[in-house]
This record gives structure tokens, sequence and C-alpha cells, in this order.
């Protein structure tokens, strides 16, 4: 028996867990009590990890598509026919006939997150998508905005504030998405006993807003209204707050100008919210020793996304509570992805240097919205994709379309993926590459240290050695660089170098690098003791490096390091805000209802249902209506409805509940496993529907591009179809 110290990868949250082992094989998963961060707290899909790195549908080896099924072949004649392949495609089409897309596992995995960028650049397309438009580009683009970097996202400071004021999150299901918080039931609970609030604004009264203090609905899609409202009643009724921040903050004349009109009236009229809830929260949030404004993806999936989390950084600033303890404060990572040297860094951002050649949606980056994806294969022309790289992804259902994407990746002359199952996706592939497990591979979390509510560093060395014949995800990615350009006849003799300097160094060798370079490093303290990968080898329970701390303006990126609470772009589009939500009510809806995704604890996207212990229970892909909805449209709990939107249409079963508000339905993200060719044998008999063959492609918010999911339009009606005994239990038709 033995004892293995790790981060659990499978989420944001970085729960520290004790592995115990017997054999070569996992005889227990628990939580790691003396984690200075989770401090043993784990959440059920952390026992997923035996079951993945153990699940035979999993691939051990590369393999090619062929007329008669999937044939196993070698890595060498894998990654030379990729290579090849990639190549000839954009020597006969242009280098942006290759599309490129990136899944969300890629920040779990700093492997891929280090080496990944060096194929993009190797692959020189511009047609750049990932899983970032999909749910939190607006967050990035308002940190670059205002902040001057992408990454520069303000955290709450959950464990010291007073005050919480939560929009379109679910912690209690996230564990705390861009926000990392172990245990955050216990934080939240915690506010209380301090003898402060909880106060969640949503659509459906989540896991979150049933422990909250307060929760008020709002209709779908409203958010930025409201918060503009709160805005309003700050900078005319209350006054703006600044304190230190006014000496290096430009723009709050404007922005009083800008919400002058928008008064909690005005947005009652919309929202859902009454006006003097509005007026009182916004006192509320002033008035609070510290208070944070916190929202996620239920107010960055819609049309005004970017306006939410500039407004939400903005209400932070007026009152205060930006930089400042038990407010939202920026954090001090060891391995520094946004202060740290240019080649370990993350790139600050960019907008607009070029647009997506069908519909003009600006990217952000170096990426492009993934909601033209569909629409840049399918579309014939120059510049029209032909061949696609997937990496860690699934977007035929983590997009908005997936049927149209499904129909788009059928169409292509090459695809391949880096992925190890045999998904939604991946059965468009022409070759799937699969990296080894979790379990095989080291850890460290460059991205999630950057968004934690405390400051700490972990290392997780492998538990188990790979086979000889698998592969890291960073070993494909650097091989097919290396194959990419020396077919372009590129490689000289610097470039022979550095293959070989970063094959000997391996993201460890660079995660020491970054690490000494980083703030507790040796950079700082040439003659003392600094953080290097050696020391944090010697901790295996991780380093605290204590609560996060005000850092401004040292910290800014923008130019005078000064925040832009005004950026040009976003005050541009008040004025759509202005026309979405006139003075007086606007005509009533037609009877359609708003559909808004949600998330299960044991779910994290669609690549946790192939996991038995996670899928167990009751089934959880169900349609949520309201009592008086479900009446008015005759739907009984456990029959099935049909629900269509503009793209598609799905039958799935109702669960008549008061847990959504009056004219809002809801279905959770991540189902659909029903297509034929997919290869995941538990998935398979929890098929589920997919959200995204209701979401539209063409509803993007205007300026971030980022896709609109919430508060699609659908119908809703009984099912008339029969259901025999062959059929699904829920299905899609397109």
């Amino acid at each position: 028996m033995s004892s293995h110290f790790r981060t659990c990868n499978l989420c944001e949250a970085m729960c520290g867990l004790r592995i115990e082992t017997s054999g070569g094989r996992i005889t227990s998963i628990r939580g790691d009590e003396e984690d200075p961060f989770s401090q043993g707290h784990i959440c059920p899909k952390a026992v997923a990890l035996q079951d993945l790195h153990e699940d035979p549908d999993r691939l051990r080896q590369p393999v090619r598509r062929t007329a008669t099924g999937w044939q196993p072949i070698s890595w060498e004649e894998a990654l030379d026919e990729t290579a090849r392949r990639l190549h000839a495609i954009q020597q006969e089409h242009g280098k942006d006939a290759l599309g490129v897309y990136v899944g969300n596992p890629t920040v779990h995995n700093h492997g891929a997150m280090m080496f990944l960028p060096l194929l993009l650049r190797a692959l020189r397309t511009r047609n750049k998508f990932s899983a970032t438009s999909v749910d939190q580009l607006p967050h990035h683009l308002a940190s670059y905005l205002m902040f001057g970097h992408q990454f520069l996202i303000p955290i709450p400071d959950i464990d010291r504030t007073r005050y919480m004021l939560i929009l379109g999150a679910n912690p209690l299901a996230s564990n705390g998405s861009l926000m990392s918080a172990p245990g955050v039931r216990d934080r939240l609970k915690a506010i209380q006993k301090r003898g402060g609030r909880v106060v969640v604004v949503d659509p459906r009264k989540t896991e979150t807003a049933r422990i909250a203090d307060e929760h008020l609905p709002i209709r779908p899609g409203t958010d930025a209204l409201w918060l503009m409202a709160l805005l309003h009643v700050l900078l005319e009724e209350k006054g703006p707050k600044l304190g230190r921040l006014e000496a290096f903050s430009d723009g709050l004349a404007t922005l009083r100008e800008l919400a002058r009109d928008f008064t909690p009236e005005r947005a009652a009229l919309h929202t859902g919210v009454s006006a003097d809830s509005t007026r009182r929260i916004a006192r509320e949030l002033a008035e609070a020793d510290s208070a944070v404004c916190y929202g996620r993806v239920g107010v960055s999936m819609h049309p005004f996304g970017a306006m939410c989390q500039w407004l939400i950084n903005v209400l932070n600033v007026v009152t205060g509570n930006l930089d400042r303890e038990g407010g939202a404060l920026f954090t001090r990572p060891a391995y520094d992805i946004v202060g740290g040297p240019r080649a370990l860094s993350v790139n600050r951002g960019s907008l607009g240097r070029w647009k997506s050649r069908v519909r003009g949606l600006p990217e952000f980056a170096g990426e492009l919205p993934v909601a033209v994806l569909g629409e840049e294969i399918l579309t014939p022309g120059p510049g029209q994709i032909r061949a696609m790289f997937t990496s860690a992804g699934n977007p035929v259902l983590s997009t908005p379309n997936g049927r149209q994407l499904d129909k788009a990746l059928a169409s292509l002359d090459f695809m391949v993926c880096v992925d190890p199952y045999i998904n939604e996706t991946t059965r468009h592939a022409h070759i799937i590459l699969p990296p080894c497990t979790q379990l095989e591979r080291s850890h460290y979390d460059l991205a999630f240290h950057v968004l934690a509510v405390r400051n700490t560093a972990k290392y997780s060395p492998p538990l188990f050695e790979k086979g000889p014949d698998a592969r890291h995800d960073w070993e494909i990615l650097l091989e097919l660089k290396h194959r990419v350009e020396t077919l372009r006849g590129e490689p000289s003799v610097k470039g022979a170098l550095t293959y070989r300097a970063l094959k000997a160094l391996g993201p460890d060798g660079l995660l020491d690098l970054g690490l000494r370079a980083g703030p507790y490093g040796f950079r700082l303290r040439p003659f003392r003791k600094g953080l290097s990968l050696k020391g944090l080898k010697a901790q295996p329970h991780g380093v605290d490096l204590g609560p996060l701390k005000p850092s401004l303006p040292q910290r800014l990126a923008t130019r005078e390091r000064r925040i832009q609470l005004t950026p040009e772009v976003l005050v541009a589009d008040v004025q759509r805000l202005r026309e979405a939500f006139p003075t007086e009510a606007g005509a009533a809806e037609d009877g359609s209802l708003r559909l808004i995704g949600r998330r299960h604890l044991r779910d994290n996207n669609s690549w946790m249902h192939n996991v038995p212990k996670l899928v167990s229970g009751k089934p959880r892909c169900t349609l949520m209506v309201h009592p008086e909805d479900a009446q008015r449209l005759g739907l009984k709990e456990g029959e099935e409805a049909v629900i269509t939107s503009r793209v598609g249409e799905v039958h799935a079963p109702v669960n008549v509940t008061d847990e959504v508000m009056p004219g809002v339905v809801s279905l959770p993200h991540g189902y659909g496993h029903g297509r034929e060719g997919v290869q995941l044998r538990v998935a398979g008999e929890h098929v589920g529907v997919s959200i995204n063959d209701l979401t539209d492609d063409q509803s993007v918010d205007r300026i971030s591009g980022n896709a609109a999911f919430s508060g699609v339009r659908v119908t809703v009606q009984p099912s008339r179809r029969v259901r025999t005994q062959e059929q699904p239990e829920q299905s899609a038709t397109g």
C-alpha cells in the first residue's frame, strides 16, 4: 500500500487528493486534509480519475478510420500521415484552409497549455477556435480592455467579503468557475456566519440560490439592463466611492452619462426585478463593509455578455471594492502567466485584427468565435476550411447549432483529433491520436492558480508510468510541429536545436523555469532560497502562499497603468442596449419560452458521462418547466415534450418544477450521445439530448462574438410520437 498526493484536474476547484494504491491499482481516492487550499474537500467527480484511467472505451493507440471501421496504426505512421495531409491541404488551398478547435480540458493540462501554442504558430492558420468563446470570452475581453491583459480577471475574495452578489453562476455545481474555490458551500456559509449576505440573481432557483439569503429571479438575457440600473442608483443616488482607485481610473464622468437614463423602473419593465429591489440591492452593495459582485456563464452567454462582465467590474470599482480585501482582487501565482517572462506567459489579448470570412465577426487573442465554425466549413470560396485539427474538445455537443457542425465535419477533406475517445466529434476524424491519462502525467495548474481565491502552488508527479507505446499530449503536439515544419522546409539549425531543447525540457522543465522567474522564485530573491520545481516536489500537499492582496496600480498592464472604466467599443454598444430595452414595455411575448442550460455537480460538459458512478441515479437530462407553463401547454410530469427552436427540435421528458421562473425552461448541457458511431458504452445508456441542437449559431454577443446560449426562444408542446421499445428515452431530430 502506498499513498500518492495530487490535485484533481477534472474541474476548476483544484481539490487535493490522497490516492491509495496497492499492486499497481487504485484502492481508494479521498480528500487530502493536509492540502492547504482544499483542506480535505472533494466532490463526487474525484473518483472518476480511476474510472477514466481504467475505461475500456479509452483508446490506447492511434487509429485510422477506414471503410470497414477503425484500424490501429503505429505512432510514426499516424504522425507522419497527419503532418503530410495537413501540409498538402494548406499547400493546395492556403494556410487558412485548416481549422483548429481546442477544448477546455487543455487548461487542466500544463503540458498541453505550454506546447499547443507552439504547434498553432507552426500551422499559421487564422481559423483558430476554442471553448473560450462558448462561455467565458466576455470575461477576457473586459479584462483586456479595462486592465490590459485578458487574464487579469478580478477574483472574488469570498473568504473575507461581507456581501456577495452572484449573477448567472452556480458555484455549488461548478465549484467556482473563474473563481477556483474548493468547498465553496462552506465558504458561502461562512459569509453568513460572519454577519454577511449572499444574494443570487438567476432565472432558476439553483443549488446556490437555495442556500443564499435571497434569490431574485430575472428574465434571461436582461442582466445587462439590470446591472446598468444598479450603476444608475450607485452614481445618481448614492454617489461613487472609488477611494484610492480614483487616482488611477479614467472615465467616471462618462459612466455617469451612460447610466443616467437606465432607471430601476425602466429595468423592471423587462427584467422582472422590481425597482424597489434594484434600489435596495444597490444600496446594500454600497453600504456593506466589503462587497463583491460576481457573474459567470449565465451573464456571459447572451447577446450582451461583454457588457455584463464590463459592468460587473465597474460596479466593483465604483463601490470601492476592486483591489480591496473582501472585494475583488488579482492573484499573484507562483507561475505567473500574466506578468512573467514573455516566453512563458499567455498573450495579453487583442481585438479585431482580422474577422471571420463569412459573417465578419472579430478575432480575440488570435481566435475567432466558435459560433462561426460550421459556416466557415460549409460556405464555399477562398479561405473555406477543408481540414480540422481538434484537441481535447467535443464541439458537436459543446457549441451552438451542433447539428450543423455535425454536418460540416462530415464534409471535411481531412480531420485529426488528439483525444482518448471516439465521441460525437472525433467519429468524423480520419485519424485519432490518443494521449495518456491524467494519472500518467505530472500536473500543475497554470491557469487556475491565476483564478483561485487564495494563492497556493502544488505539483503532482505521475501516479503511474505511461506505457512504452503511449504518448503525452505535449509529445504529440511537439512531434506534429516538428514534422509540419520539416515538410515546409523550415527547420534551420536554430529550429532543430529548439526542437531538441523542448523535447529534453518537457513541460516540467519549462514549469521549473517559470517558477524560478515568478514572484516567489529566485528572480526577486537572488541571495535567498526561492520557489522551484524541486521545492514543490518536496511539498507533496502543496504550498500556501497566502490570501489575495491589493496589487494595483502595479499589476495593471494598460498604458500608464490606469483602469479604463469606459472602453470605447463597450461605450458604443450601450446604444444597442437602449434599443433592445426601451423605456416603455415592449410588445407582448408570442407565447414562446426562453431556454436556459444547467449543470450538475456530477457533470463536467460531455466527457464525464462514460463514468458509471457519475451517471447513476435518476435521469438528469429532463426539461424543467414551471407549473403555470406546464398547465397552459398541457405538459405532464415524466411525459415527453418536443422542444423546437429556429435551428432544430429535440424530445425530452418533462420535469414540472417551480425551480425555474414562469416563461423559462431548462435543459442540461453535455448530453446527446445517441449519434451513430459513438463508442461510449456507458454514455450510450444515458443518451439524453443536446441543448446545442437547439441553440442558434447566429445569436452571438456582437462585441465579443461569444455564443448567446442563454435565453434561446423555443416552443414546447406535448410529444405526439409513439415511442417504440427500441427507441431511446430521449432523442433529437435535425
